[in-house]
């Protein structure tokens, strides 16, 4: 526990020491919001209602699961997961990852406009918003665009506010773009927790809570690195869903997930395919240490420390400091997807439980370029102060996903 606190209030010194004004510190915000990551985490993590919250929530996502496999079986018969024309001689063997996992993404998408035309996800994010603010101490319009992060997405999110974007503070923009790549779409949230089920107990109810403390955690930091010296921007009512029926929603969500569904393939295409001509090419200079260079050794090299410094113990802190490196530089699903493939005895239980909290969110350098992208577009009079933001939201991002994996570590 003692490691994990020291892990704490370093990557809040980091936070300060990269302040553009030092000498406002928020401390309302800093300590509302480390009362409360803990508070969730204690509630989500520890008492025994929750658990069973856990369980029914990770039952729901097995029943996604059956219920897209019935869809791709009959699409694509044996690919999409059907029953098998020859007898599988390796046991696994017959998955496909692009025909039987990231399809979920389409009926996830579809079901997350639905919901928002049925006005029931802005009821939730109205309610997070309010606890937000309350506690926090923060405006209106940034506590609704920081509370639809963790059920929307990062450039999803901010059409909940679209008519405040070119009002709001430098401190409450920089905020926004920091919770964005802090937390994860839902659409992703039970992607990811399909690929992590066999490897951590409970995923889904991990990675939902993950993407829900990881809000406040990007609010104390922006607040720390780019402090409110403005009026607070009070607004904060959600737009509507541009549909007309259900019908229309359920289709116009379904043609977003296909486009997310090809992102996501086109992005693990190209980037497992760059990791591999980089191993290559690391492969044909001298060993070091009696082995071969490869991308994965030097990015565990560089954030061993990192991750030992959240809790991860050093003998593992190689192979977790991998997995983070993965992480940042290409991106989370990568990682998860790696961390699936792991050996057992690879990493111990409460490291395996750090980085599923730690790696939890869209804080990587190709999220960055699409957070700018966004926002250029949704609030262009703004975009030259948005990209000059970028790089410190997306280490804000990257220090709040790591500041929930110390804080899970101290439990």
């Amino acid at each position: 526990m003692i490691h994990s606190t020291m892990g704490l209030l370093t990557l809040l010194a980091a936070a300060w020491l990269l302040s553009e004004n030092r000498r406002v510190v928020p401390w309302r915000t800093i300590c509302a919001g480390l009362a409360l990551q803990a508070a969730i985490a204690v509630l989500m993590l520890k008492a025994p209602l929750f658990r069973e919250v856990f369980l029914g929530l990770n039952s729901i996502v097995m029943t996604f699961q059956e219920a897209t496999q019935a869809g791709t079986s009959f699409v694509f018969g044996y690919l999409g997961g059907g029953p098998l024309p020859f007898a599988e001689t390796k046991p696994g063997g017959s998955f496909s990852l692009a025909f039987q996992a990231l399809p979920l993404v389409l009926v996830i998408g579809a079901l997350t406009a639905l919901f928002y035309y049925w006005r029931i996800l802005p009821k939730v994010v109205r309610g997070f918003s309010w606890v937000l603010r309350k506690s926090m101490g923060i405006g209106g319009a940034l506590g609704v665009v920081s509370s639809g992060c963790i059920f929307l997405g990062m450039i999803e999110s901010p059409l909940l506010i679209r008519p405040y974007l070119c009002k709001l503070t430098r401190s409450e923009l920089f905020a926004m773009m920091a919770v964005g790549l802090s937390c994860i779409a839902g659409t992703m949230l039970v992607l990811y927790a399909t690929v992590l089920q066999s490897v951590i107990p409970d995923a889904f109810g991990h990675i939902l809570t993950a993407s829900i403390i990881h809000a406040p955690a990007a609010l104390v930091l922006a607040s720390v690195m780019v402090p409110e010296t403005e009026t607070q921007t009070l607004g904060g009512e959600i737009s509507s869903y541009e549909a007309s029926s259900s019908m229309d929603a359920l289709a116009k969500g379904t043609w977003d997930g296909l486009q997310l569904l090809f992102n996501i393939v086109a992005i693990l295409i190209v980037f497992v395919a760059l990791v591999k001509l980089v191993n290559i090419g690391l492969g044909r200079m001298p060993d070091v240490y009696g082995a071969p260079l490869t991308l994965e050794r030097i990015l565990g090299t560089i954030m061993a420390p990192v991750v030992w410094l959240i809790g991860v113990p050093w003998e593992e802190a190689q192979t977790a400091g991998a997995l983070m490196g993965t992480k940042i530089v290409l991106n989370e699903f990568l990682a998860y997807i790696d961390f699936s493939k792991l050996p057992p005895a690879a990493l111990g239980a409460k490291s395996r439980m750090i980085m599923t909290y730690a790696m939890c969110s869209f804080a990587n350098l190709g999220s960055l370029g699409i957070l700018i992208g966004g926002l250029g577009s949704l609030c262009p009079e703004r975009r030259d102060e948005i990209t000059a933001l970028g790089v410190k939201a997306l280490i804000a991002g990257v220090l709040a996903s790591l500041m929930t994996g110390a804080i899970v570590g101290m439990l």
